[in-house]
């Protein structure tokens, strides 16, 4: 005897009613379409006993059902499954837009075996007013398990549940409207922060993902070299992967960037240049990043799925691109000074050895002199210039100066003088005529907004006299005993106006005298207080005179250190500190 709820749970009218209204009440609670097709299915198993159970929902694109909830069945086995209308029971059913129950699916033609053990079908299409919305499959391992009556109330069900899930589909279409909406407004305030390359794009992957389910998620950067799209970005299944470069109109990803509009693929298997880098794909979706008409990648998703993306999904993911576009534009130009920074830092520490071989940093012997040197770039490198060599009957030329500007051209500029001082010095004996000679050289080798400010000293050491021309750089100061002596001499920049030309004046030292020069780094700096530190030089000059050269030159730096407290260093920093010795001698005597 039969002791099915489909039999005896409906003693009259009213009761039906009942449940119906029950059902209507369920379904019509939610909009969100996962719980109404478990709630579907759990209404189902109430009055008709079941082994497997689907809801296919009809699919205009493709034209055939795609099971979107299901028991019992194989998940990998029905996840991209399509059936055509007219094939199976379910397409027949959802074709001619009737019931069918099979009690024998052996003798039927019609069925599609998803397992053996299945003998009895039956399959309720699902209609709202003329459209197909889907079919309810019901199936079960034992012979003639469903009657007249149950497919009777399937279909009552059927016809109450069609309604509730076209209306839970197009509230979730406009729901992931609303959102995509939200997304972008968000998304272009947030990628305009990320600067590294490799975290916008893994933040554009998961943005992605929040809008559009994917399998597979790429970002192909354009290289104008080779013509072709390289992979920056990779993720599959939630791993990143590498991938395979594609050349310009070849595959998907190929023509959009040839095109430069999107594509969508509902079967790769259908599309003839499809490049087959994923077995398992099976949909495709990709758009151009286009600055603003100039291509600079492809962004790709990819399904297992068949007909896994819509319109309105490549929709999203165009009114997206303009943004990843953008962003990732930016980062690439940050990616690259980065790289040139390093490059750059590369070159400049190579120029800090050149400089540090080309300045002398200790006492170079100069007869009659005790020399001591401490200087620092407020860069770098320094632009400051400064140099010692010897020139014809034991006399030695002494130059000091600084080049306008900063850092590696400065520096340039400083050797390329450094240069031509040393071939000119050898036929003038008078500094005054060697900086004359060097400003008509300048001249002829212009470089706009650069020019040199510049002292050259002659000394004598058999005699121990500076004879001093001066280029407007700062004055020597000479410290002797109690007294500080500045002697005057003054003169036009070099490289800024030709035919110059300059006086010269020649200062007697005495033995013990401390001739210091320094640069306006040293002169300019200020402390907290907006003091100069120039006005404290002199002072401490008096207090430091007896000690070594090299002494007062490190003593002076501790103290415009301390002077300058927190205060930011803005130019080069040069100390020369020249102190004559008690008898005056010729080096090669």
């Amino acid at each position: 005897m039969s002791t099915r709820k489909s039999d005896t749970r409906f003693k009259d009218r009213s009761e039906l009613l009942d449940f119906l209204l029950e059902i209507t009440g369920t379904i019509s609670s939610t909009l969100d379409l996962d719980t109404m097709l478990a709630s579907l299915s759990q209404i189902v198993r109430q009055v008709v006993p079941f082994d497997l159970f689907a809801i296919l929902l009809y699919n205009e694109k493709l034209g055939g059902l795609a099971v979107r909830y299901s028991i019992g069945f194989n998940e990998e086995l029905i996840k991209s499954l399509v059936i055509p209308l007219d094939e199976g029971i379910t397409g027949v059913s959802g074709s001619g837009r009737i019931p069918i129950v099979v009690g024998d699916v052996r003798s039927d033609p019609r069925y599609l075996p998803f397992l053996d053990a299945v003998r009895s079908e039956m399959a309720i299409p699902m209609v709202a007013g003329t459209r197909l919305v889907g079919v309810i499959d019901l199936q079960s391992t034992r012979l003639n398990a469903f009657t007249n009556e149950d497919s009777a109330l399937i279909q009552l069900i059927a016809s109450r549940v069609a309604t509730s899930i076209m209306n839970a589909r197009l509230y979730r279409r406009v729901e992931r409207q609303n959102k995509t909406f939200k997304t972008l407004t968000n998304v272009a305030r947030e990628f305009s922060y990320i600067i590294d390359l490799d975290e916008l794009l893994g933040k554009v992957a998961s943005t992605v993902r929040g809008l559009i389910n994917y399998d597979a998620f790429s970002i192909l950067l354009y290289d104008a070299a080779t013509e072709a799209l390289r992979h920056r970005f990779s993720i599959r299944y939630d791993e990143h992967v590498q991938a395979d470069n594609i050349p310009i109109g070849k595959g998907v990803v190929g023509r959009v960037a040839q095109l430069r509009s999107p594509i969508l693929v509902d079967d790769v298997r259908e599309y003839e240049e499809y490049i087959e880098l994923n077995p398992s794909t099976r949909s495709e979706m990709a758009v151009p990043l286009l600055v603003p008409d100039r291509l600079i990648g492809v962004m790709n998703l990819e399904s297992s799925r068949l007909a896994n993306f819509t319109q309105d999904h490549l929709q999203t993911l165009s009114l997206l691109s303009p943004l990843v576009a953008g962003a990732v534009e930016s980062a690439r130009l940050y990616e690259e000074i980065n790289t040139g920074k390093a490059k750059l830092e590369d070159d400049l520490d190579a120029a800090r050895t050149l400089q540090a071989a080309l300045l002398p940093r200790e006492d170079p012997g100069i007869g009659g002199l005790e020399i001591g040197i401490h200087f620092r770039p407020a860069q770098q490198i320094s632009g400051d210039v400064f140099d010692f060599f010897e020139h014809s009957d034991d006399l030695a030329f002494i130059l000091f100066g600084d080049v306008s500007g900063k850092s590696a051209a400065a520096a340039l500029y400083g050797a390329m003088v450094t240069g031509l001082i040393r071939t000119l010095a050898p036929r003038r004996r008078s500094p005054a005529a060697l900086l004359q000679a060097l400003n008509e050289s300048l001249m002829e080798r212009k470089v706009e907004g650069r020019y040199l400010t510049l002292l050259v000293a002659l000394w004598h050491p058999s005699t121990g006299s500076l004879t001093i021309a001066n280029a407007a750089a700062i004055p020597p100061m000479i410290s002797r005993k109690r007294q500080i002596i500045t002697p005057e001499v003054e003169g036009f920049p070099l490289g800024l106006f030709a035919g110059r030309q300059y006086d010269e004046v020649t200062f007697q030292t005495e033995p013990d005298d401390v001739v210091l020069l320094f640069s306006d780094g040293i002169q300019d700096q200020t402390n907290p207080a907006g003091e100069e530190y120039g006005g404290h030089v002199a002072q401490l000059l008096k207090k430091l005179r007896k000690l070594p050269a090299q002494k007062i030159a490190d003593d002076i730096f501790e103290d415009f250190d301390r002077f300058r407290g927190p205060q930011a260093i803005f130019d080069d920093q040069t100390i020369v500190v020249m102190k004559v010795k008690g008898k005056q001698e010729s080096p090669k005597s």
